[in-house]
């Protein structure tokens, strides 16, 4: 997993636990848990999208000949 990947599933995680501190303390919010479902939705497709990318290649140094 890449740097940016991780700090989105790193927020997913600080979102699912902030939207169930403001549900236990304030009461339900649809809105609020629509929200985070489409936050861990996007979380999954960057995770599956870096997953599925091919390192890139490594350059040659300079001066050297195949």
């Amino acid at each position: 997993m890449s740097g940016p990947t991780k700090t989105m599933a790193v927020l997913t995680c600080a979102a699912l636990v902030l939207t169930t501190a403001y549900t236990v303390a304030l009461g339900s919010s649809g809105w609020l848990w629509f929200g985070l479902i489409v936050l861990i939705v996007v979380t999954i497709g960057m995770a599956a999208a870096d997953s599925a990318a091919p390192p890139a290649p490594r350059p040659r140094p300079p001066g050297t000949t195949s």
